[in-house]
């Protein structure tokens, strides 16, 4: 998993559903920000909050493992200004993932099918089919797989509260970062490269996530349950809309 295959495998991605969505829009007479990515709120305060509490749940789901005796940081993994660099380049690559994952996932998508089956009917759907995707990741398990499904109702959850995917691009891109960069573990089974920390697991994969990485851990389905709860507590409208333009 290195930055630029990543940036370019997302930024297609991202490009092959936001232009069919662009027109789609004319065509339906509405405003593409009403898919999910109003640029009025374009890494605005729902992004930046949702990047750091992204960080602080992987952070937290690591610490976990490591009060078990399942994980340990080993180091710095580069030196200098190869640091300064990496972080730029990860950072990028996992703001590309958050738009492209987020959008075609939680985008048009999800707006179309609620117009016809409601919010949460598409939301159950189409995280069905985000884990499905993720299946052909090396090294997958049916507890990875798990978290990757409720990852997708996380967000759905960002997205009714908020009215928007910023939210949750912002935690897409923040897990992903401080998971593959900071703390150089696999990512849904993807090894990192020029990660800042070198970092070691010890014991039984229903508390490492195995070949899978934090993500198959038992803390996380724990960490996105505590972050649902409390996110609810602080955002307790629902705001996401299908009959007026954004």
């Amino acid at each position: 998993l290195a930055p630029l295959g990543l940036s370019l495998n997302e930024g297609s991605l991202f490009l092959l559903t936001a232009i069919p969505a662009l027109i789609m829009s004319r065509i339906e007479h509405r405003k593409f920000g009403q898919y999910g990515l109003p640029l009025r709120s374009a890494f605005r305060e729902d992004f930046w909050i949702g990047s750091l509490v992204g960080f602080l749940a992987i952070s937290i789901c690591l610490f976990g493992i490591f009060a078990f005796h399942g994980f340990n940081l080993a180091g710095l993994a580069i030196h200098g200004t190869t640091i300064v660099a990496a972080a730029l380049e990860w950072s990028l690559a996992f703001i590309l993932v958050g738009l492209a994952e987020e959008f075609s996932f939680r985008g048009y998508l999800q707006f179309t099918l609620t117009t016809g089956m409601w919010f949460w009917p598409s939301a159950i759907l189409l995280s069905l089919l985000f884990g499905l995707v993720h299946a052909g990741n090396p090294g997958e398990s049916k507890s990875g797989l798990l978290s990757v499904v409720l990852f997708g109702l996380l967000f759905c959850l960002f997205l009714r509260r908020t009215g928007n995917l910023w939210w949750a691009v912002g935690f897409h891109a923040g897990w992903d970062w401080g998971q593959t960069f900071f703390y150089g573990v696999p990512d849904s089974g993807l090894s990192p490269y020029e990660n800042l920390f070198n970092s070691t697991f010890h014991g039984p994969d229903w508390l490492t996530g195995g070949t899978v990485g934090p993500e198959a851990s038992v803390f996380t389905p724990i960490v996105l349950g505590i972050v649902a709860i409390l996110f609810t507590r602080f955002y307790r409208d629902n705001r996401y809309r299908t009959d007026s333009s954004a």
